[in-house]
């Protein structure tokens, strides 16, 4: 995600998240940072940097996650040379390098017990200790956190440290996913949208169609801003109408009745799978074989009446319109274009 877009945003949800990170920002104490994939906690992180006393001091970002669980500690903490296999020499370690900085320590709920525990001390005391060292290290680092888990669960089933979820804690900032900002999808899609349109040298910005906003509102946004930006992107680059709003969105890229399936387990190739109910309707009322003199439009007005029954039935809601006729939702926007179809 880009660090321009962190402050874009009007929903309360988003502002009391970034007011929060605000006030914590001054603290030596450790933030936790929460929230899905894409809603930007790195960037409250460097948030958090930029705004407290260490400014000026490095900011060191570990993903837990990105690393084996052999070579975690020795990343954090550091290594002596022989330390094992491998180590040639000497190296200092993630929180020496962040002495009196910051340490981004990114998809915590990764990391094994047994660094968790060095960890927990590294909190408490204020030092570490290099792997095939005896020899502790003294050194200032301001943590913050993040997560897309659920650590007081996880703590409770013993899988992650409480005495170390409560050092970490001291403040938490639970970011929303932008399905929940309020009035933020169309503030965000306008700005990529108008980036992306000036990268291409765009004279104009045309904007986005009704039916394009509400598509955009309607979608459920899994991976958040970071999908936000690439659909509009995506549907900026690919619209060759110049002046008029753009009126074609693809959230899925994958998209497309060429896609390779993936081969059916053992068990995939039982009954076969239940038609939706609106699909059953109409193939009952479609008309005998020896009326059809014309191949193409029957199927056209036989899919168009299918697709008109199940907008009415699902009260225009395309995505339940979508499910229920087994299409994708972008699947669905196509069959409603060809056929004219509006969407109230």
């Amino acid at each position: 995600m880009d660090r321009d877009t962190q402050f874009i945003g009007q929903s309360l949800a988003f502002l009391d998240a970034v007011e929060r990170a605000s006030r914590a920002a001054h603290m030596r104490r450790p933030v936790l940072v929460i929230g899905e994939r894409g809603t930007g906690k790195e960037l409250i992180a460097e948030r958090l940097h930029r705004l407290s006393p260490r400014w000026g001091e490095p900011l060191i970002t570990l993903n837990c996650a990105a690393l084996p669980e052999t070579l975690i500690e020795a990343e954090l903490f550091g290594h002596e040379a022989g330390a094992f296999t491998g180590a040639t020499r000497a190296r200092a370690g993630r929180f020496e390098e962040a002495d009196r900085g910051t340490l981004f320590l990114d998809e915590l709920g990764t990391l094994s017990m047994a660094a968790q525990e060095r960890l927990l001390r590294a909190v408490e005391y204020g030092e570490v200790t290099r792997i095939g060292s005896s020899r502790p290290v003294s050194v200032d680092v301001r943590i913050v956190a993040a997560t897309n888990e659920d650590l007081p669960s996880a703590a409770e089933a013993g899988r992650f440290r409480a005495d170390l979820l409560d050092r970490l804690s001291f403040e938490v900032v639970t970011l929303p996913p932008l399905r929940e900002r309020e009035g933020d999808i169309l503030v965000l899609a306008d700005y990529f949208g108008r980036r992306m349109g000036t990268e291409l040298g765009w004279e104009e910005w045309p904007g986005f169609s009704d039916a394009v906003m509400a598509a955009m509102e309607e979608h459920p946004w899994p991976g958040n801003v970071r999908e936000l930006r690439n659909a509009v992107e995506r549907a900026v680059y690919r619209w060759d109408v110049a002046h008029e709003p753009i009126d074609e969105i693809v959230f899925d890229p994958f998209d497309s009745p060429w896609r390779p399936k993936a081969a059916p387990g053992p068990q995939a190739v039982a009954d076969p799978a239940p038609q939706p109910v609106a699909a059953v309707a109409a193939r009952k009322r479609a008309p005998d074989v020896a009326e059809v003199s014309d191949l193409r439009a029957a199927v056209d007005a036989h899919e168009r009446r299918i697709v008109e029954h199940a907008l009415g039935r699902n009260r225009f809601n395309q995505r339940r319109t979508a499910e229920a006729l087994g299409l994708s939702y972008d699947q669905l926007r196509h069959c409603m274009k060809k056929h004219n179809l509006s969407a109230n």
